[in-house]
């Protein structure tokens, strides 16, 4: 089986999963990812909301416009990256809105645990030189959760494979994180550290 056939059966696999279901765990399947097997660059987000559900690609709304608007600073065209690199998430289905119907609803430690093969088998496969973790949620499976945003953000960390992980804030515009002026400095030394990449990788 090529690389490329066991890309498709994984994403076959995600697309079918009802694990959270079967948990008791409300969610709107299918998964939701884009890209190649091949890409030298990966995002991970947190969960799909309902819109990238329903056009059945990351970061599709609001968030998305934030997201290549901080890469596109760094010399990334959207339309490329989708196509040719890798965008995931840490859990893959549309979670659901909060109780108090303010914004999505974070998926639980369990559900997270339920699609933690599937990032494991994604980043196995993938094998990306660059990740992205976007949000506190992404962030966290890298970096100490004790540490503060401003104490991550803007900064880089190479992992046992040797790939970087730079991390970037949720872009959501619920988050207020990004809003604050204080805070953007550290978000373009992050862009500049992934233009810094993108550039050795493609030139």
């Amino acid at each position: 089986m090529t690389d490329a056939d066991t890309f498709a059966k994984l994403q076959a696999e995600m697309r079918a999963c009802t694990l959270c279901l079967d948990a008791g765990y409300w969610v709107q399947p299918p998964a939701v990812t884009q890209g190649s097997h091949r890409a030298r660059m990966m995002t991970i987000g947190q969960a799909p909301g309902i819109t990238e559900v329903e056009a059945g690609r990351p970061f599709n709304a609001g968030s998305g416009k934030r997201l290549f608007e901080w890469l596109g600073r760094a010399g990334i065209d959207e339309d490329w990256f989708r196509s040719t690199q890798y965008m995931t998430s840490v859990t893959k289905c549309y979670p659901g809105r909060q109780p108090s119907g303010s914004g999505d609803r974070v998926p639980s430690r369990a559900e997270q645990k339920l699609c933690q093969t599937f990032l494991d088998r994604e980043l196995a496969l993938v094998q990306p030189e660059v990740i992205i973790p976007i949000g506190r949620l992404a962030i966290a499976l890298f970096f100490n959760n004790k540490l503060k945003l401003t104490e991550i953000i803007g900064t880089q960390m190479q992992i046992e494979n040797n790939a970087w992980v730079i991390p970037l804030p949720h872009s959501s515009g619920a988050s207020r994180w990004h809003q604050l002026q204080e805070n953007r400095a550290l978000i373009d030394k992050a862009v500049d550290l992934i233009a810094g990449h993108y550039h050795r990788l493609f030139g």
